[in-house]
């Protein structure tokens, strides 16, 4: 394993377009210039999570949590730094140049990075013992074949075969040099009481479990055998990176059709989904046997609210599922049930029909969760007034379970057409539903101490234990607003720090353009100031190391490849010119124009690049901090609406800079003051008026809160007075 090299990671992150990335995770609709969808790392019903096509960045401004492709990736999929890196050079097609790792970097390599290791290495390993093993063939293969999947469906969902022999896949991993500890741990292997290590899946067909991103991380196994005592499925154990409860069976597979259709189908089994794929129906996912969690709902949302759900005609089977459209419901998603024919499962019936007729089936007996509920829980019981009170008594719960109010009444209405139950009586007790839920949730103490935090969570966050130490001695207060100030300052930094700011004179005393991050240094170092908050410090640092090292050979490289661009423009607007134009005149207007059109194109982009520079470069950097601090300043929530900015000339942040940064600068130095006049204060109050020498500490203390006082008011009285002499 090895580091990547800069030049390859600049590639790599130029090239990542953030709306493709996270359309692979999420739905996105359109709004305005940005793209929303609900967002991935935690339970919402309306969309927050906002994505830039333009800044390469998303956030929720919910939960807060977000970033550039690279922290989006690392985020979600408890990537490390370069494998959100490899993710990325894979979907664009980027070659990955790497330097070898260090013994100490190789040693730092996590247990998930090895676990996903030994994962695609039995992947591989099952997918070989299927297709060129005599047993792997004649025994595996032929029964995929003779339950009807096609070779396309095998290799689409990678099937395998895990040979039967006790150690058969330890011995091959060993040979490959992969640790037994995590081929224990992952699941593939067992451990007994006595020491001895063997293969799990042995003798078995294997259905490999994919993330969302694509990475192998569980198998289900199972047994060809008649044998009783031998259980029929076994699936890998939970893991570090396999939560049974937050995965989809066939989701990295279908995601991109329930997209396309808005739509997901719901199954129970593998070979369901398998043969549901096959036949066309690409739009399905499963529970993997299990009952619906949480979890699996919320994965399901991000891609798609509506949802049907296929059973079998097994009337017990259906009433021990029905929990799981009360899930369903409560998450937001628009529910239909489907019922298939005596003795049909989805497997069956998909293999014994055609797409058309399974489209049509679906089409015509999908109905809403209402009816369907009451024709299961009712029947039979027309008759007997006790268990209709407790159908209509079900059937209402689920209905308080619509998070949408419309919804609700929508439903309740149905409800009461048809049970023939008054809407208002149906109404109040739907109400008293959710009171009485929404009371037994605010008792709870896990959702008051949730409260609490999140309370907390809004306050800005000072992480460093400087930072902590000296709250013994500087009100909150004080420290609240040093900090404010210095993530205001830093905001301005990260979203304009290559800009050129303002001339200076060099030696020969002739103007020389200055950028905004030399600027700031500059003026803090004058006065010594650092910043209070680790974070801060750190991301200011990375900032200057990106613009001192990396700017310079970034922007000619830029600029080399927008003049090919402005070139290949120039060349495909002539040829239309001569191909069309009508006469010289015809020729000369329109090439100026064209010259125009490119010149502009090309001031533009060197503006964005210059504009985008360290917000982009941070916002992906190898430090978690200073990756969530630049998302969490860079991101805007609002944005102008279109009639807006089409009517009026609208005064921009880049615009107003010359005033803006200085009064910042400005305003941090007079928190500084302002901090140092807590501290002594503090001294003063805390000061032993019985020990020799007070007098004059005391003298010392005031003569300094006065300094301090009336350098507060000077700062005070000239801020936003100053003048820099901008560009020209």
């Amino acid at each position: 394993m090895g580091r990547i090299d800069q030049e390859t990671v600049n590639k790599i992150l130029d090239a990542a377009d953030i709306v493709e990335v996270v359309s692979d995770f999420v739905k996105l609709k359109r709004r305005g210039v940005n793209y929303i969808g609900l967002c991935p790392f935690h339970n919402e019903r309306t969309p927050s999570f906002s994505v830039s096509k333009s800044k390469g960045l998303c956030k929720c401004f919910s939960c807060g949590k977000g970033g550039s492709a690279v922290g989006f990736l690392m985020e979600l999929e408890q990537l490390s730094y370069v494998e959100a890196l490899k993710y990325l050079a894979k979907k664009y097609n980027i070659e990955v140049k790497e330097h070898e790792m260090t013994d100490a970097e190789r040693a730092a390599a996590t247990e998930r990075e090895s676990l996903f290791a030994v994962n695609t290495f039995a992947l591989e390993e099952f997918e070989h013992n299927l297709l060129d093993e005599p047993d792997g063939r004649d025994i595996g293969l032929a029964y995929f074949r003779e339950r009807g999947i096609s070779d396309a469906a095998i290799k689409r969902f990678r099937l395998g075969y895990s040979l039967d022999k006790r150690d058969a896949l330890l011995n091959a991993a060993k040979a490959k040099g992969y640790d037994e500890k995590y081929l224990v741990t992952s699941g593939l292997c067992i451990k007994n009481d006595s020491g001895q290590i063997y293969d799990r899946f042995k003798g078995r067909v294997m259905y490999p479990v994919f993330s969302v991103s694509g990475k192998v991380v569980a198998f289900g196994g199972r047994t060809l055998r008649s044998d009783k005592n031998v259980a029929k499925y076994v699936n890998s154990p939970e893991s570090l990176i396999y939560v049974k409860s937050n995965e989809l069976y066939g989701l990295y597979q279908a995601k991109q059709a329930i997209v396309r259709k808005n739509k997901c189908i719901l199954v129970e089994g593998y070979m369901d989904v398998i043969s549901m794929s096959q036949s066309g129906i690409e739009n399905v996912v499963a529970s993997s046997g299990t009952s619906l969690t949480e979890g699996q709902i919320r994965l399901l949302h991000r891609f798609s609210e509506n949802v049907t759900v296929i059973y079998d005609s097994d009337p017990a089977g259906i009433k021990a599922s029905l929990r799981g459209i009360d899930m369903l419901l409560s998450e937001g998603l628009k529910v239909k049930v489907l019922l298939l024919p005596d003795g049909d499962d989805p497997d069956s019936f998909a293999q014994s029909h055609t797409l058309e007729e399974i489209e049509a089936y679906i089409a015509e007996n999908e109905t809403d969760f209402i009816r369907f509920k009451t024709r299961i829980l009712l029947e039979g019981a027309e008759n007997d007034p006790i268990q209709r009170a407790s159908v209509i008594t079900d059937i209402v719960k689920s209905i308080s379970f619509i998070p949408d109010q419309i919804s609700r009444l929508v439903y309740i209405g149905e409800c009461s057409r048809i049970l023939q139950i008054d809407e208002k009586v149906l109404k109040l007790e739907v109400e008293k539903r959710i009171s009485q839920r929404l009371e037994a949730e605010f008792k709870s103490p896990n959702t008051r101490e949730q409260k609490i935090d999140d309370i907390i969570s809004t306050e800005i966050p000072v992480s460093n234990a400087d930072a902590r130490d000296k709250r013994a001695a500087v009100s909150g207060k004080a420290l609240q607003l040093l900090v404010n100030c210095e993530r205001n300052l830093l905001r301005y930094v990260l979203k304009f720090g290559m800009v050129d700011f303002c001339d200076i004179l060099n030696e020969d005393g002739q103007p020389v353009p200055m950028k905004l991050i030399d600027y700031v240094n500059e003026e803090l170092e004058a006065d010594n100031i650092e910043f209070i908050s680790s974070d801060v410090k750190a991301t200011f640092e990375a900032a200057k190391v990106q613009a001192g090292q990396y700017w310079s050979e970034d922007e000619v490289s830029y600029k080399d490849e927008l003049k090919e661009r402005r070139d290949s423009l120039w060349r495909d607007g002539q040829n239309e010119i001569q191909n069309t134009a009508v006469d010289l005149a015809d020729i000369k207007r329109r090439e100026t124009a064209l010259q125009e059109e490119c010149d502009r194109m090309y001031a533009f982009e060197c503006e964005r690049f210059t504009t985008d520079y360290l917000e982009s470069r941070l916002a992906s950097s190898a430090d978690d901090n200073v990756r969530r601090l630049t998302t969490d300043l860079v991101s805007e929530k609002y944005q102008l609406s279109k009639v807006y900015s089409k009517y009026s000339k609208v005064e921009t942040e880049r615009d107003r800079l010359i005033e803006l940064v200085p009064k910042a600068i400005a305003t941090l130095k007079e928190a500084h003051i302002t901090r140092l006049l807590a501290e002594e204060r503090e001294r003063l109050v805390n000061l032993d008026k019985s020990a020799p020498g007070y007098a004059e500490a005391a003298a010392e203390c005031l003569h300094q809160i006065d300094a301090y006082s009336r350098l507060r008011m000077e700062l005070a009285r000239n801020l936003g007075v100053r003048v820099i002499v901008p560009r020209r």
